[in-house]
């Protein structure tokens, strides 16, 4: 009997093995190294915080323009022709037609503020940090990007495990199936023997169709990442690499310096402090330059009144002096702003301390998860080995009558969720691992 059923276990399992080599033969291998280099150069929201940093830079580079004065340069030229029509007192009458004139006027004018209570060096500071939160809005989208694309990459790899785990299964049962029909064929099995495994068969074909769907949808979500059309397929790896072995002192280490979502945070409080800087300016006085040359040319071809009215006119001159603007009272509007102002400093460090404590508390989550799932890794490796090894001894047994289908089934079903559950665990352990160095910000050095 075991000569005769061997050759059948053995060609489908062939044809299974054959059918996953010719659809791995027709797509592209795609490593998780290239699928993240895919995302970060396509990617939407790295790409929109990329503009908004340039625009801050560019800000950023004419931050000096504001010590600099500012010169306007004005020019007026007009041509009259005009009729008139005087009558006067003493019942003289003037009539002029055709009274042409023209007239030029141009100027420059210089302000230059001096002294703004140091709003002028504020701007600037706000700019320095503008620039440098633009760059960790950066980092920190990337990072989440990367973190994105490595739980969902190894996500259709886990999927993937599970295909073939259910393939297995498939296989398992279809030799249970054959086994049961030829004991049933030669009067030692029973028919609800041969119904059951041809159940179990259905099932698992059905899990198959279902896992399928689950590993395309999973391409497609890791398509949306990468940003590449949705009908690109590829073949992903066959393990999910554990690469990382992570201490707990150097994940808590200098967080406040390493992780892209406390920096933000500190820089908005940065920010706010400037703001009550600025606030605190408007109670100094404003004082500035002024100057301004001033040109103009009238010309008349003839005049109504030859005692008032000149037939040409010019007047060109240069001015300067200082103009001061002192605040005196205001409504006590500036001690509201400061106060304000005040309270936000106060909010965003209440936001900082807050979120400094909710990164901490997920790293020590994560990290007992880490370690946990690490030794049940082990464990589940182990219960594999274990389960095979049973389901061997058990199909050796029910082939030679000496245990029943039941055990058998149960051995099948023992070695699926040993399986499905060092799959799940490895799965759980990179995706802890990866959230432990995203909330640090060491995905992207």
């Amino acid at each position: 009997m075991h000569k005769r059923m061997k050759p059948a276990v053995l060609l489908a399992a062939l044809l299974v093995l054959l059918q996953s080599w010719c659809a791995a033969q027709q797509q592209d291998s795609l490593t998780v190294e290239t699928a993240i280099a895919t995302a970060l150069s396509n990617s939407y929201d790295i790409r929109l915080s990329r503009q908004d940093s340039a625009v801050a830079a560019i800000n950023n580079d004419y931050r000096n323009a504001v010590f600099l004065p500012t010169l306007n340069g004005t020019a007026t030229t007009l041509y009259n022709n005009n009729n008139q029509q005087q009558k006067l007192s003493d019942g003289t009458e003037r009539n002029r037609s055709g009274i042409r004139s023209n007239s030029l006027n141009y100027g420059l004018a210089l302000n230059w503020t001096l002294f703004d209570g140091f709003r002028m060096f504020i701007f600037r500071d706000r700019l320095d940090v503008s620039i440098r939160q633009g760059s960790l809005t950066i980092k920190n989208q990337v990072v989440n990007t990367v973190s994105d694309v490595i739980k969902t990459y190894y996500d259709v790899v886990r999927q993937t495990q599970q295909l073939r785990n259910i393939q297995e299964q498939m296989v398992l049962s279809s030799d249970r199936l054959r086994l049961a029909q030829y004991k049933l064929d030669i009067g030692v099995g029973i028919k609800p023997d041969v119904l059951q495994a041809q159940i179990d068969y259905n099932t698992q074909r059905a899990s198959q169709l279902n896992q399928l769907a689950i590993i395309d949808q999973r391409k497609q979500d890791l398509n949306r990442l990468m940003n590449v059309p949705q009908n690109i397929n590829y073949k992903v790896s066959d393990t999910i690499q554990i690469t990382s072995d992570l201490v707990l002192g150097s994940l808590l280490n200098d967080l406040t310096e390493s992780s892209p979502a406390l920096r933000l945070a500190r820089g908005n409080i940065d920010l706010a402090r400037l703001d009550v800087r600025d606030a605190k300016a408007q109670r100094f006085p404003t004082i500035g330059f002024t100057s301004a040359y001033n040109f103009a040319r009238t010309n008349n071809n003839t005049v109504v009144n030859p005692v008032q009215q000149p037939l040409f006119s010019l007047n060109k001159g240069f001015n300067y002096g200082l103009t001061a603007s002192i605040p005196i009272f205001n409504q006590f509007q500036v001690r509201q702003q400061i106060r304000q102002a005040k309270l936000s400093v106060d909010f965003l460090q209440l936001q900082y301390e807050n979120q400094q404590s909710i990164v901490t508390t997920d790293i020590l989550n994560n990290y007992r998860s880490y370690v946990a799932q690490k030794e049940i890794v082990a464990v589940n490796d182990s219960s594999v080995v274990l389960a095979r090894e049973n389901l061997m001894i058990e199909r050796e047994r029910y082939r030679l009558g000496v245990t029943t289908f039941i055990e058998l089934r149960t051995a099948e079903e023992s070695l699926a969720n040993a399986v499905f559950s060092a799959i799940t665990t490895r799965y759980n352990l990179k995706i802890a691992e990866t959230e432990l160095l995203r909330l640090r910000g060491d995905l992207v050095r």
